[in-house]
């Protein structure tokens, strides 16, 4: 896998990479190896602002999507993930 930054793929930018950067998270790799939900997961616990359009971001950019496009297609699906995880959105 590539070592490409988190914000060259689709819907991430520099601040995502310093928020990703924060737990750990530096490449493409790191971030599809983490998935989306459980990194979404570990920034909230982390104390980062990520709120759920940066869930909708990191599945889109992990898919090749928009994160908007995420949020109308898969919202419940990620939802329910966070949920089996027991983590409340």
């Amino acid at each position: 896998m590539s070592a490409r930054r988190p914000s060259d793929l689709l819907n991430l930018g520099p601040k995502s990479d310093a928020m990703l950067a924060a737990i750990g998270i530096r490449t493409h790799a790191d971030l599809a190896a983490r998935g989306a939900v459980d990194t979404y997961i570990a920034l909230k616990r982390a104390g980062q602002p990520a709120s759920l359009n940066m869930l909708w971001a990191l599945e889109g950019a992990l898919t090749g999507r928009h994160w908007r496009a995420v949020a109308q297609e898969d919202r419940l699906r990620l939802l329910l993930a966070l949920e089996e995880r027991g983590f409340k959105a």
